[in-house]
C-alpha cells in the first residue's frame, strides 16, 4: 500500500465525517424548531431583554436598550474605562 492511499483514504473519511456532522446540524435544527417558537412567544409575551454579559457599565449590560451615547457621557473624546467597553463591538449603524 502506497503512502498517499492511506492519505487518500484518511482525507475521504475526514470529508464523511464533515458531511454527517452537516446533516446532523440540519436536522437538528429542524427538531428544534418547535421548541425555539415557543421560547420567542415567552420573551415576546414577558417582554425579556438580552443576555446580559457584563455588569459594570450601564450601556454593556443590555446592548439592544443602550443608546448610543452612553458610552462618552464623560466626555465625547473620553475613553472607556470599563472593560466591557473594549469587548462590545459598536453597532454597524453607528
Amino acid at each position: 500500500m502506497r503512502p498517499s492511499s492511506l492519505a487518500f483514504a484518511l482525507i475521504g473519511a475526514g470529508s464523511a465525517f464533515v458531511l454527517a456532522s452537516a446533516v446532523d446540524a440540519r436536522l437538528g435544527v429542524a427538531r428544534a424548531e418547535p421548541a425555539l417558537a415557543r421560547k420567542a412567544e415567552m420573551v415576546r409575551e414577558l417582554g425579556l431583554t438580552d443576555l446580559c454579559l457584563f455588569t459594570e457599565a450601564r450601556y454593556t449590560r443590555h446592548l439592544s436598550q443602550a443608546d448610543l451615547h452612553t458610552a462618552f457621557q464623560d466626555h465625547p473624546l473620553s475613553l472607556d474605562h470599563f472593560p466591557s467597553g473594549s469587548l462590545v463591538p459598536p453597532r454597524r449603524t453607528f
